[in-house]
């Protein structure tokens, strides 16, 4: 971003547990200015928690279905979750991935950054891909009511075509590692 373009003043209208809303007065590359409303985030992790052998033909990924009220309803997900102040991404996706489904993994492979929604919020997720995964006791939050839903990689794909699947970082994580960890 150039020096005359980008945030010129910022007004916190509300600070809550896991957002906050700015009011930001803003320059943009054309010169103009305007006020935008940003939801402020933290960021997170997510992970595609393999139960297989990433390689194998047809490997299972752990997903879990979580009862989401935004959604009206249950949602199946891969684990994710917020990261903690200073807390490395890496550490965030192991340490979610623990707390959701009570399984660690040998590897976690960091595989790509995206922001979940630019037009008003700066909430960046973090992916990564996790093998070698050892059973324990998850560690659910009061709010986490969640299943494990062990699947086969084509399950979780044919419901991420027919709409089974709705929530944005399992379909890219799902797709990221069908298309470029799998030789997809």
């Amino acid at each position: 971003m150039s020096a005359d373009t980008g945030q010129v003043a910022s007004r916190r209208v509300y600070a809550g547990r896991i957002v906050s809303l700015d009011v930001d007065t803003v320059r943009f590359p054309n010169g103009s200015t305007g006020e935008l409303e940003m939801v402020r985030h933290p960021g997170a992790s997510a992970v595609v928690p393999f139960l297989d052998d990433p390689s194998d033909e047809d490997p299972r990924v752990l997903l879990i279905r979580q009862y989401r009220y935004a959604a009206g309803g249950h949602v199946y997900e891969i684990p994710a979750g917020r990261l903690d102040a200073g807390e490395a991404p890496e550490v965030c996706a192991g340490r979610e991935l623990r707390e959701e489904t009570g399984y660690t993994a040998e590897i976690l492979e960091p595989l790509t950054t995206f922001y979940t929604t630019p037009g008003f919020t700066d909430e960046r997720i973090h992916l990564f891909m996790a093998s070698g995964l050892t059973a324990g006791i998850s560690q659910l939050e009061s709010d986490e009511i969640v299943e494990l839903q062990p699947m086969r990689i084509s399950t979780a794909l044919r419901m991420v075509d027919s709409g089974k699947i709705v929530d944005g970082k399992t379909i890219v994580g799902l797709l990221f590692v069908s298309l470029f960890c799998r030789g997809g």
